[in-house]
């Protein structure tokens, strides 16, 4: 029984939202760090100065990465109803 519950559990984790939202703000973030880097000075210029697409590229990586810490620290448990759903597929295979 316990390689249902660790079915369960897997597909509780790989659903997360955590984990899509932290996965998206990280490759959005490297992008648009990216482009923050490189800028041009005409860029900068019409930004008043300010390196916005480096700051915000640098702010959604943090939130794309505390989002995938929060994932890493407290993982979703599996649902009660997936674990006998799981326990019932095991007994019909025997």
């Amino acid at each position: 029984m316990t390689n249902g519950s660790d079915n369960g559990k897997k597909a509780a984790r790989l659903f997360d939202v955590r984990r899509v939202i932290g996965g998206l703000f990280v490759i959005y973030g490297v992008i648009v760090t990216l482009l923050g880097i490189f800028d041009s000075p005409a860029e900068i210029e019409k930004a008043q100065g300010v390196r916005i697409n480096l700051w915000m590229g640098i702010a959604m990586l943090v939130l794309g990465l505390l989002m995938l810490l929060w994932l890493r620290l407290s993982p979703p448990e599996a649902s009660p109803g997936a674990e006998e759903d799981a326990g019932s597929e095991e007994v019909r295979d025997e």
